[in-house]
Formats: structure tokens, sequence, C-alpha cells
């Protein structure tokens, strides 16, 4: 959802802060994405959450009218007051990453959990239904691990099974075919890096976007891998992803138990693996649910219903 607030009569200094502080700070503990053009500005995100802020900023926009100028600290004072069960999750020390449209941080408990384990563990499986994160919070760890200098490149791959990809061969017209399978992460690296600056990691392939099949034969080092998707690969895959763990490297395993698109005599790798590594030191495994979905309000319902069905 995206709602525009338009700001008339008051010093626009005053309410936005130098350099527009405030509304970073509120973006900081607020789950919005604000963007300040003169006079307007717009919002995105949940409607509950626009709801919070548009409450917030009407205290600001009275303050201000008054002779008050606004403060980082009257900001989260309104926020304590006026936010019911405001989360000090989204502090600024737990921001995962600040991205092109502000901070990364985590949006839920299981969320909260996630990103606890991608700092304590090698290899993170990450499961939950569709609009959980996943995907997207892996790319912000890898991006987040490339510039603290931690690794020196990202591969990121997906298994292409409607392409008709399997270990032994890849279909002629490579980038024809698997390009709209790897969308979801193209997707993920420009909704939080600059285009050209993705474009220009890619060129100078510090960032690899890779069938999965692409990775046999390799060891990577130094290197944020992340498989995304990976209910679609097969148990012999999945252990060449594994294997593929060089020096120095770290490894994000993200999918969905319930959207397994595999031939019906193929297991799904992931459902393999969850049961076999469970136990291993310095492999985090984290479940995530409907009450993890960060997408449009309705998601989580229609996800609960699918759900009830198959019961």
């Amino acid at each position: 959802m995206k709602k525009t607030f338009e700001i008339k009569g008051i010093d626009l200094i005053s309410l936005y802060g130098i350099s527009d502080q405030n509304i970073t700070f509120i973006e900081q503990y607020l789950p919005v994405n604000i963007d300040i053009r003169g006079d307007n500005l717009f919002c995105k995100g949940l409607k509950k959450d626009i709801e919070d802020f548009s409450v917030v900023l009407s205290h600001m926009i009275e303050s201000v009218k008054k002779g008050n100028n606004i403060s980082t600290k009257d900001i989260k004072q309104l926020l304590a007051m006026n936010i019911k069960d405001l989360n000090p999750k989204n502090n600024i020390d737990d921001v995962l990453f600040y991205g092109k449209k502000g901070p990364v941080y985590a949006r839920s408990i299981g969320q909260k959990n996630l990103l606890k384990a991608f700092f304590e563990n090698e290899i993170i499986i990450s499961v939950g239904p569709a609009g959980t994160g996943k995907t997207f919070l892996a790319v912000a760890y890898a991006i987040s691990l490339l510039e603290k200098h931690e690794v020196e490149k990202i591969v990121l791959c997906r298994p292409a099974v409607e392409a008709g990809e399997n270990l032994g061969f890849l279909p002629g017209d490579l980038r024809d075919k698997i390009d709209p399978y790897l969308a979801p992460l193209y997707d993920a690296l420009n909704d939080l890096l600059p285009r050209n600056k993705v474009q220009t990691l890619i060129n100078n392939k510090i960032i690899e976007i890779i069938p999965l099949a692409y990775m046999r034969g390799r060891t990577i080092n130094s290197a944020a891998m992340i498989l995304d998707e990976a209910q679609n690969a097969s148990p012999i895959q999945m252990k060449m992803f594994l294997t593929r763990l060089g020096i120095e490297s770290k490894a994000v395993i993200t999918g969905d138990i319930s959207q397994i698109d595999l031939p019906k005599k193929t297991n799904s790798g992931l459902v393999e693996v969850l049961k076999i590594l469970k136990n291993i030191k310095n492999i985090g495994i984290i479940r995530l649910s409907e009450s993890d979905v960060t997408r449009h309000e309705i998601v989580k319902d229609i996800i609960n219903a699918y759900s009830k069905l198959k019961k």
C-alpha cells in the first residue's frame, strides 16, 4: 500500500530534521519506506504501519506549528506513546543492512530468529511459505557480508525445473530460458542496491546469478552462497550445492516445502536435508510460518486458507 501526505504551512526542516534525519529515524522503528519530494511524503508499507506513521506524523506537524523543532528523542517518545506494542527489534542496533530504500531489519519473531541464525552459523536453512522474506533477507545478508569485506563475492542460484535443468544437461539458449526463473533474485538485488551498482557487480563477476546446475565441479571460496527455491533441488543437487562450500564461505538455503514442483518420483533435497543436517554444529535451521508474512495483509489469510484445505 502507498499513501501520499501533503505537508503545507510549516517549516520542513523543523519537521524532517537536518538531512531528513527525523524521517530516517522513523524508518528504523516502523516497517515503512518514506520518500520525500518537497512538501510531499510518499509512504509505502502495510496498511496498519502506514496508519501508525500517519498518527506520529500528525503529532509532529502539530508540534512544529507551535514553533517547536522536532528531535529524534521527541519522535521516540511519540512512537512509544502512540504505537501499540512498538517492537524494539526495529532498533537501529538490529539493522541487518542499509539498502537504497532504508534499513533492512526483522519484522516478525521468525525473521528475528533468522537474522540471529545468520550470525551464529556457517550454513543457514530457512523454510517457510511465500512472503516471509526468506529470499530478501538472505540477499540482504549476503550484501552486508560483501560490504563488510567478510566475503569477496556473492553466488545466487536456483533450480530451474520448468526450464528442463538437471545435473547432466542444460538446454540451448540458456539466458533466454533461465532468466525468468532467476528474476526473483534480480528483484531482491535491485530492491537493495541501485540498479547501476548491481549491474557493475554482475559485470565484474562479484555477483553471480546462475542456475543450480552451474555449481557443479566448483569450489567456491570467500563467498556468500544462496540456494533459493531449494524445495525444487533433488537430493543429488542439494548435496552438490552443500559440498561447493569453500574456505571462508557461508551458505544460505531457502525454500517452501509446500511448493515442490519436482516430478512425482523425485524426492526433494530440501525435505531430505532438513532431516540429515538437523543436529550438525554450525548449521542453523529456521522455520518461518504465516505469522511471518510481510506482504499484503490478505496474503496471510490466503496461506491459512490453503493450509486448512490440505488438512
